[in-house]
């Protein structure tokens, strides 16, 4: 992954960041603190090793974290869905039918953007597997 892939993976992040504080912003009061918060922290993990997988020399350990932290920010995300906090709006559940399809858009938009994250989080890693070894020779494929 070039300087240029690397740039388009934070321009990614931040569009995704944008989208996802919207979001958050409409979740019920009493998770503010709790998944709400869990969400966003794992989401600014995941930029943090983002960043640190740019500068390291060495990037396997700090692509398999980064991989780790996607996979377990995609997984608060899809329970935040089930519990159904996607259906807030301005902090109080929202009971038009009408609003189940925002809901459901909501969540479509924003795990369509952590998978497109992904994508590149994994091809990121595919290349750097395919890179020479600094010792010489190819690096090997893990089983």
């Amino acid at each position: 992954m070039g300087h240029h892939d690397e740039a388009k993976l934070d321009v990614k992040f931040i569009d995704f960041a944008r989208q996802m504080n919207l979001y958050l912003n409409h979740f019920p009061r009493h998770e503010k603190y709790g998944l709400c918060q869990q969400i966003r922290n794992s989401a600014y993990e995941v930029y943090g090793l983002i960043v640190e997988s740019q500068k390291r020399y060495m990037k396997k350990t700090s692509l398999t974290n980064l991989d780790i932290a996607h996979e377990q920010l995609r997984m608060f995300i899809r329970l935040a869905f089930e519990l159904g906090y996607f259906k807030f709006k301005d902090g109080a559940q929202c009971t038009e039918k009408e609003f189940e399809k925002t809901a459901a858009h909501r969540y479509l938009v924003i795990s369509r953007m952590v998978d497109e994250l992904g994508r590149m989080v994994g091809g990121w890693i595919q290349a750097e597997r395919g890179k020479p070894n600094p010792e010489g020779g190819q690096k090997r494929e893990a089983s």
